[in-house]
């Protein structure tokens, strides 16, 4: 198995994202949802994914930070977003499934929206 340049990797990466999020702007609803659901899906989702990134540069940031190499904040920094993006992933975990409905609902004669307030109360 050969390891990729992790400069290309990086880069490559930062381009899918790009090209996907420029999809998401005019995917149809159903293909809108499915995407979503795939980013935020918690076994193999981009989002996961970038969770655990964020907890190893926080691992990483560590180990060099008592190493006296690197400001502490910087390591603090780092884990903060590793736990800030861990509880928005288990916040967005409820959601998931409704995601999977709405990419599965039937084309043919849609039901027409319900309004809805759009305040929700955030649960710990």
């Amino acid at each position: 198995m050969t390891v990729p340049d992790p400069d290309n990797l990086t880069r490559h990466i930062a381009q899918q994202i790009a090209l996907l999020n420029e999809y998401l702007v005019i995917a149809r609803p159903q293909q809108a949802a499915r995407i979503l659901a795939r980013v935020l899906d918690p076994e193999d989702g981009v989002f996961g994914g970038l969770t655990a990134l964020m907890a190893t540069g926080s691992r990483f940031a560590q180990d060099r930070a008592s190493a006296g190499v690197l400001p502490p904040e910087a390591w603090l920094a780092l884990g903060r977003a590793a736990n800030e993006l861990n509880d928005i992933g288990l916040d967005l975990d409820d959601h998931v499934e409704d995601l999977h409905h709405l990419s599965q609902a039937p084309t043919a004669a849609p039901v027409p929206p319900v309004a809805s307030a759009l305040v929700a109360r955030k649960h710990r």
